[in-house]
């Protein structure tokens, strides 16, 4: 008797640890989980919106988003960017002897053409805009120290992303974090038109929830995904959308 009350026991104990364990793994699994979404989605969000970026300024220059990503990195690294430099203005005294905008730009473009005749190489632009106001005869004539109206063609990566990305590692904004390289997926729709009859490509950049969070915890996983779908969200991270023009939001902001 005195042996099977000290099973009883022990079984009863064991239960009890187990039950502990359960409780607290129950507790702790689901914290774990939602520690570990935040801290991947954070790097999920970095890339889209890099891609977002670099989606917008392949509109900007070809009137239309791509849903091929090596095509898009391939524009990022071989496409400049172009970016309208204004400097100066005209003043009042200026204006009322006849100057113009459009007299002025002539002007500065018919130095820059004489200047870009000649064997100088400059460090920049803003160097051989200098020299153009220090020394051109017109230009001082007309009072257009400071002024310059150009269309200077610069680096894509450093324009648009501040050297956050080089050629050698641009790539990488088209792979999921935690995917185990698995790309974004990309869909555009570039035929829309709103019901004033405007012309708005859209595009959308999905990350699902299986591609990032596939290795955590299945069960939260799943509860997650149902959460989700139960609200009529997307069960993912996703920039964009191709139904109707959302100013390329994300659905995280």
């Amino acid at each position: 008797m005195k042996s099977l009350k000290i099973t009883a026991c022990v079984l009863l104990g064991l239960s009890a640890i187990g039950i502990a364990v359960m409780c607290v793994s129950s507790v702790i699994t689901p914290i774990k989980f939602e520690e570990a979404r935040v801290e991947r989605e954070a790097e999920v969000v970095k890339n889209l919106v890099a891609l977002r970026t670099a989606e917008l300024e392949f509109r900007n220059q070809n009137g239309r988003f791509t849903a091929d990503l090596d095509s898009l990195i391939l524009f990022l690294k071989t496409t400049p960017k172009k970016e309208l430099v204004k400097m100066g203005s005209l003043t009042e005294k200026q204006l009322e002897s006849g100057m113009t905008e459009a007299k002025a730009m002539e002007i500065f473009k018919a130095a820059k053409a004489r200047v870009e005749k000649m064997d100088t190489v400059f460090e920049s632009d803003s160097a051989k805009f200098a020299y153009i106001w220090a020394t051109d005869k017109q230009m001082i004539d007309a009072g257009l120290q400071g002024f310059a109206r150009d269309t200077l063609r610069l680096n894509m990566l450093e324009a648009i992303f501040k050297g956050q990305y080089t050629e050698d590692n641009i790539a990488d904004i088209c792979v999921i974090p935690f995917s185990g390289g698995k790309k974004f997926e990309v869909e555009v729709n570039n035929e829309y038109t709103t019901s004033s009859g405007t012309h708005v490509p859209l595009f959308v950049i999905y990350a699902p929830f299986d591609t990032y969070l596939g290795d955590l915890d299945a069960q939260e996983l799943v509860n997650l995904k149902d959460q989700e779908t139960k609200l009529e969200h997307y069960p993912g991270l996703k920039v964009g959308d191709v139904e109707e023009p959302n100013n390329y939001a994300g659905n995280w902001e």
